[in-house]
């Protein structure tokens, strides 16, 4: 009796699965934990200045994981922020134009296209001309961030006490319709202050900025938000600090301000300083092929172990010649067509095969 069987058509299933796992990043981790001599030892600046990395722990401690990027972009053309800026105006207008070409791609005469406040294409839509890009770790979004659970927490008051007005942004109503999919990089929704998803509701579902689910990605736009709540930007202390017209005495300084002014660390110190909370579940896409490897009952009763053989006589008959013979399956193997193995598969424990039953063995491989 042979003991490999060809596998049919009707043999072979497919199945996906999302698994997704809470991720909870509060405040005191992304400024206050870590803190020596005023400094920040969880963040990292780098001499380019392009942008700045967040971990959970110090940065030099190897069971540090990295959670974040924080950098800045300025829309080239904008009409609100001045063409040159006092600080990294050629890097501010780069990273735009970087994020532009990977997030929102070209129009068709192959110029960037901008970011706007809907996300779409529309070219009557407001543009975001200053935004704050937070990219999260691939460890932590895995395959993507779940539709529906973005959540961001800021704080809007004076930068003395930032807290004491917090706005709350989602991606409220993703779930079941996230916004779009024209994007180079994937599926993306609104960030909102309100749970509705109606854009005529102005005063309590205001769009804020977008987020890119498979890129992992936030596009924010908090210029208004700042500004609505009279708030300043900067602040006269080391831990954020933008430098106005005059070096010896800065002043706080509006958002606007701050972005035509502040180097891309002091703006990620200043963002930094009043993230209050950010939570979302990632997921993670489990693709399975399932094989259902069946045994009739005349098939499988025989083994190929040499000890089931003594002088060319069958042994394993339960001490009676006159029973029929049978077998023990403790694994499966799986062949390519040139009888390669390609898999192996265990059973957690033996299974009795006779010519009286039949067994059916479900094998799984999880890629």
């Amino acid at each position: 009796m042979a003991t490999i069987k060809r596998l049919e058509r009707t043999d072979i299933a497919s199945t996906k699965v999302l698994l997704h796992e809470n991720i909870p990043i509060t405040g005191s981790i992304i400024s206050g934990t870590y803190v020596v001599s005023d400094a920040d030892i969880n963040v990292k600046n780098y001499d380019h200045g392009m942008f700045q990395t967040v971990y959970d722990y110090p940065y030099l401690s190897s069971s540090a994981n990295h959670i974040f990027d924080i950098t800045y972009g300025v829309y080239r053309e904008s009409t609100t922020v001045p063409t040159t800026l006092n600080s990294q105006s050629v890097d501010k207008h780069n990273i735009y134009d970087e994020m532009g070409q990977i997030l929102v791609g070209y129009d068709i005469t192959s110029s960037i296209l901008p970011f706007r406040e809907s996300g779409s294409y529309i070219d009557s839509d407001r543009i975001i001309d200053a935004p704050v890009f937070i990219n999260f770790s691939r460890l932590l979004t895995k395959d993507e961030i779940k539709k529906g659970d973005f959540r961001l927490t800021l704080g809007t008051a004076e930068y003395e006490g930032p807290f004491g007005s917090l706005l709350y942004l989602g991606d409220f109503g993703a779930t079941s319709s996230y916004n779009d999919t024209n994007s180079p990089a994937g599926e993306f929704g609104l960030l909102r202050s309100g749970s509705s998803t109606s854009a005529t509701d102005a005063a309590n579902n205001r769009v804020y900025g977008v987020v890119y689910y498979q890129a992992g990605l936030v596009v924010l736009d908090i210029s208004s938000s700042l500004t609505d709540a009279a708030a300043d930007f900067g602040s006269t202390g080391d831990d954020v600090q933008f430098i106005s017209s005059s070096a010896i005495n800065p002043t706080a300084l509006t958002y606007t301000g701050s972005v035509e002014s502040g180097t891309i660390d002091q703006l990620a110190d200043a963002l930094r300083h009043r993230i209050y909370n950010i939570d979302f579940n990632n997921s993670s896409e489990i693709n399975s092929t399932i094989y259902f490897c069946r045994a009739a009952n005349n098939e499988f009763n025989y083994s190929s172990n040499p000890t089931y053989l003594s002088s060319s006589q069958i042994i394993v008959k339960e001490n009676n010649p006159d029973n029929s013979p049978f077998a023990y399956v403790t694994s499966v193997g799986l062949y390519a067509d040139d009888g390669a193995l390609l898999a192996t598969a265990k059973l957690s424990e033996p299974l009795k095969k006779t010519p009286a039953n039949e067994l059916t063995v479900r094998v799984r491989l999880d890629y």
